[in-house]
């Protein structure tokens, strides 16, 4: 049972009490009637002081109890089903709301894009593919439609993990009808170009699909068991479940299923360089600086984008965010060392409900109350009151 602050403090006042009067009791029958005032103080002055050490503020236990108690607080957005805040490889606080729970499976929408570039990441240095310069057409050549555009000669790698393949986009409006095609990649390919490999920002999961569909191609295995073999390593990464095209090639960039705690797992990776708990390395550096500089610009929000990672800056920190639909999001705050998951209900969009703006400032928030507490204070305490369901 716990005890209130204030029934703590007049324990620690009795024992302050108890020992000056043990003091006044002894002393005397010791024969000493009368100290030096100098040594009479430094006796008394630790007998004093250090019960007192409890009671006085202390940063470093601060800034948990606070984000406890903001992540409690949360659970009012009705529909954020699950939270968790972690800092330098700590958990500061974990929740799920209204039965949902952190370590159950969840679609993470469009988030899985940062999967998909993680994956051609590696593929790139292990020398499956030459570099993000490499051109498309050359590797989906049978794919291509009849009488390309000369432009496929221009589009690179690059030019789909940054959505600047300039060809039409398979998402929103158009993502049903391509969905419901015999061939999701030869659709995507067969979109009409209505810009410039490398030019403005048009946002299609059609793109990191033919991500998928390079790296099935070039190993023969599915992006499946790619994602299992280069990143099992990493504890706590688990993709649960993945949807797949008439093909069988599995759906880059939509459809995984993963616990809100495999997500954390795989920011966590980024974060910390590339490198596992356990200090094997899964990424490159290199990669992770590429994926993370702005290319492009969001017309909707005008945040940068990367290779599958949305750049911003909440509370004058610096934020690398990967976004699904419905408000399903993985924040990474480089300079605090913090990494952020939101999971939400997935059947409506965040962007016009505005949830994913209630997301940004409880992002917001979070990092205010880490920063004012000192951001070297707040590293390594981990929430004493986590729960995985607080109904």
């Amino acid at each position: 049972m716990q005890q209130s602050a204030a029934a703590k403090g007049a324990l620690s006042a009795r024992k302050i009490f108890s020992v000056v009067g043990l003091a006044a009791v002894v002393w005397p029958k010791s024969g000493i009637t009368r100290l030096p005032g100098p040594l009479m103080r430094a006796l008394l002055i630790p007998i004093i002081v250090l019960p007192l050490l409890p009671l006085l503020p202390q940063a470093s236990a601060a800034p948990p109890l606070a984000i406890s108690q903001l992540a409690d607080q949360a659970g009012a957005i009705q529909p954020l089903e699950t939270l968790i805040i972690a800092r330098d490889g700590q958990i500061l606080a974990e929740r799920g709301y209204r039965g949902h729970r952190t370590t159950s499976a969840t679609n993470i929408k469009s988030a899985s894009k940062t999967v998909i570039s993680a994956l051609v990441g590696i593929a790139i240095d292990k020398g499956i593919l030459t570099g993000s310069d490499q051109k498309v057409a050359g590797l989906l050549e049978k794919e291509l439609p009849a009488n390309p555009d000369p432009r496929f000669g221009r589009l690179t790698l690059g030019h789909l993990l940054s959505m600047q393949a300039g060809l039409g986009s398979t998402s929103g409006p158009g993502y049903g009808a391509w969905v419901s095609s015999r061939n999701w990649v030869r659709a995507a390919l067969a979109r009409p170009f209505q810009d410039q490999p490398g030019g403005a920002m048009i946002y299609s999961t059609g793109s990191t699909h033919l991500l998928s569909a390079i790296l099935t191609r070039r190993t023969g295995k599915s992006t499946l068991a790619l994602a299992r073999d280069w990143l099992g390593p990493l504890s706590g990464f688990t993709i649960a479940n993945w949807a797949r095209d008439p093909q069988g090639i599995y759906l880059g960039g939509n459809e995984m299923a993963m616990s809100p705690r495999s997500l954390l797992a795989f920011g966590e990776l980024y974060r910390s360089g590339g490198v596992t708990p356990q200090g094997q390395r899964l990424l490159s550096e290199q990669w992770i600086r590429s994926s993370w500089q702005t290319r492009t610009h969001s017309v909707y929000t005008g945040d940068g984008y990367g290779y599958g990672w949305f750049h911003t800056r909440i509370a004058d920190r610096d934020v690398h965010y990967a976004w699904g639909f419905g408000g399903q999001m993985l924040y990474i705050v480089p300079s605090l060392k913090l990494t952020v998951v939101m999971t939400s209900d997935g059947t409506t969009s965040a962007a016009r409900s505005g949830h994913r703006y209630r997301l940004y400032q409880l992002l917001g928030e979070i990092i205010n109350l880490i920063t004012a507490h000192g951001a070297d204070n707040a590293a390594g305490k981990p929430d004493m009151h986590r729960a995985y369901d607080n109904g």
